[in-house]
């Protein structure tokens, strides 16, 4: 049997990026069965069991890959307030993200608008940047979500084209590997 990969601590100066907990299991179904969370993702809303496959989802992406998902705590309350990461989800979509981490984001409403996802996604990246050997990372965002589209582009992604994902019309982003120390 594989190792288990220990999950990083993240800090930056407002969040604390953790390993997810079973007792994280509220926070998790409580962001993913909020419409207006999944409106521009799935746009249905999860179940307890979609929700308690995510949270097993993303120890599993850990322990076999090296690389996750991490739940997003406000550092001054320890309170649940999204999630950030990377997976290897094996989608069936062209061009191909075989090989590439994808990187995807999610936050609660009212941790919305405030910079939070992008100081995330930022500590997330770099992590990627100094752990993973990829050379580039991949997202993929509904055209009408906006406000991804634009902190894609504040990180360092840069779209590379449409594809279709599930019957939809998908943006794809990448962003080559930063050697920057």
């Amino acid at each position: 049997m594989e190792p288990m990969h220990q999950v990083p601590v993240l800090t930056t100066a407002r969040l604390r990026l953790r390993a997810h907990r079973m007792d994280d299991f509220t926070g998790v179904h409580g962001l993913w069965s909020d419409p207006s969370v999944v409106r521009h993702i799935s746009a249905k809303p999860s179940t307890p069991a979609q929700s308690w496959s995510r949270l097993l989802r993303y120890a599993g992406h850990w322990a076999l890959l090296g690389f996750g998902y991490w739940v997003v705590e406000d550092r001054q309350t320890s309170r649940f307030i999204g999630e950030v990461g990377l997976a290897d989800y094996h989608r069936e979509i062209e061009p191909s993200f075989e090989g590439k981490p994808e990187a995807g984001w999610v936050m609660a409403p009212d941790a919305q608008g405030r910079g939070l996802a992008r100081e995330a996604v930022r500590a997330v990246l770099a992590w990627a940047d100094a752990n993973i050997a990829a050379e580039r990372t991949v997202c993929m965002i509904a055209p009408e979500h906006t406000a991804s589209r634009r902190l894609a582009s504040a990180v360092g992604f840069q779209e590379s084209g449409v594809a279709l994902y599930a019957g939809s019309e998908v943006v794809i982003y990448e962003r080559p590997r930063s050697t920057k120390s």
